[in-house]
């Protein structure tokens, strides 16, 4: 049995552009979608993206964040 590859940044950015487009401007999920898809495209690894959205504010924002990088990231392809 194999396992499909965990997802990369770009993917992940991807992803977070599409959800961030599809929201309501201005709502604190296009705020985190929008986060996601800017830090994900801009750092090289999981881990450098996930320390880069828990310096996020204000906490709403970081934390709707990185609720959606944790369901993106976890997802495979």
């Amino acid at each position: 049995m194999t396992t499909s590859p965990m997802r990369d940044n770009l993917d992940l950015a991807s992803s977070a552009r599409e959800l961030a487009d599809n929201m309501p401007s201005g709502s604190l999920d296009h705020a985190a979608a929008a986060s996601v898809a800017i830090t994900c495209a801009t750092t090289r690894t999981i881990p450098q993206a996930r320390d880069v959205l828990q310096g996020l504010t204000p906490a709403p924002v970081r934390q709707a964040a990185l609720d959606l990088f944790d369901r993106l990231s976890t997802q495979t392809r």
